[in-house]
């Protein structure tokens, strides 16, 4: 089973404004070899967007960071592409495999001012 962390992942910047990043679907059950895709969406503009894994011995581990809007990023079966508002990204595995189940996260980063 593949799961985006279901919780709503709240930010907050020294400047007091509050980001709220939304993953979607909160879970998903696929057979192997099957396709997925997981959305995150975003209620402000971020500069990167990085997709996490959690791995039960060695943490978060990052999968693909997102740095140009419109331009599909691949590493393995995974794809990700950052939208062109700068406000949501999705990741897509093609032809999943046993070792793609697990909880996965996304995150959004501000350049400094």
């Amino acid at each position: 089973m593949l799961t985006p962390d279901p919780r709503i992942v709240s930010l907050s910047s020294m400047l007091g404004i509050q980001v709220q990043l939304n993953q979607n679907p909160q879970s998903v059950s696929i057979q192997e070899g099957e396709d997925v895709s997981m959305n995150c969406n975003s209620s402000s503009k971020f500069n990167t967007f990085l997709w996490f894994k959690q791995d039960p011995r060695k943490g978060l581990v990052l999968l693909i960071a997102l740095y140009k809007a419109g331009e599909p990023i691949r590493n393995g079966k995974l794809t990700a592409q950052f939208s062109g508002t700068r406000m949501d990204s999705f990741l897509t595995i093609s032809a999943s495999e046993m070792k793609h189940s697990g909880t996965y996260f996304c995150s959004g980063q501000h350049s400094a001012p």
